[in-house]
């Protein structure tokens, strides 16, 4: 079976920069530890477990989703999160998902000492910080002596717009450029990045994850409607004096929901 024509062109301008693509490949254990060995600078790192679309909760139960979490041979767990819109502020979301990490790989009892490494490595299509270098690691710097604090977090940040020659710099090429590969340098990355655009498996692959993507988000958009609806119904009980408890009853919304309408 062919791929779905309807979705064939768009298919065909996916690159690694963007989610979808990117966590079809983070599957391969092959391909995180190639781009981390290029970026951490470390030819000898090795990944023993990749897991794309990886999923951790706060104390209070909000949920975080990684685009991959790696633990590394030495024991470091490394987030690699990919991101196209500047949009937010990227340096807290990171600070989030250092902190969110930590929280759920640490074990009870034991002494922080012993809590495992985390490194966030945040791939961008810009530069959050205007310095015209693909590549910056951020320092914690004691302010009055100017000593370097090691307390096991590494922060990386990487853009795709400042090209100067560096691995870094010809890795995120191939993150960005349609036609880009370098089956020298990054065998890898290119082979998968070749397969997902190009093979007729690859395509079919994608145009699934696109159908589902598409299905998951129309049911949304119409559990958003309903529940919206319920809520016009519900203010305009209470306009006409109903109790909470009988909307409640009507609609099937919560407490919380009937409570926050009364505001």
């Amino acid at each position: 079976m062919r791929a779905d024509k309807k979705f064939e062109k768009y298919v065909k301008l996916l690159n690694p920069i963007d989610d979808l693509m990117f966590c079809k490949m983070a599957e391969h254990r092959e391909f995180c530890e190639e781009i981390l060995r290029v970026i951490l600078e470390d030819d000898e790192l090795t990944v023993l477990d990749a897991i794309p679309q990886w999923q951790g909760k706060n104390l209070t139960g909000r949920s975080v989703i990684l685009d991959a979490k790696c633990v590394t041979g030495d024991g470091r767990q490394i987030n690699i999160e990919v991101q196209k819109a500047d949009d937010d502020n990227h340096l807290k979301r990171v600070r989030y998902n250092a902190a969110v990490l930590t929280t759920n790989i640490s074990e009870t009892g034991k002494k922080f000492e012993f809590i495992p490494d985390v490194c966030i490595v945040f791939i961008s299509k810009f530069d959050i910080f205007n310095g015209g270098l693909p590549l910056y690691h951020i320092d914690k710097v004691v302010r009055e002596t100017g000593q370097v604090i090691e307390d096991g977090l590494t922060e990386i940040f990487v853009n795709t717009v400042n090209y100067d020659g560096s691995k870094p710099a010809r890795l995120m090429k191939l993150f960005t450029e349609n036609d880009a590969y370098n089956s020298d340098e990054f065998p890898v990355t290119s082979e998968l990045k070749s397969r997902l655009k190009s093979s007729e498996g690859g395509s079919r692959t994608m145009n699934e994850i696109l159908e589902k993507l598409i299905s998951d988000e129309k049911r949304e958009s119409e559990k958003r409607g309903a529940k919206n609806e319920k809520l016009k119904i519900a203010k305009t009980m209470l306009e006409e004096g109903l109790s909470a408890e009988l909307i409640m009853r009507y609609t099937g919304l919560s407490k919380d929901a009937v409570a926050a309408l009364q505001v």
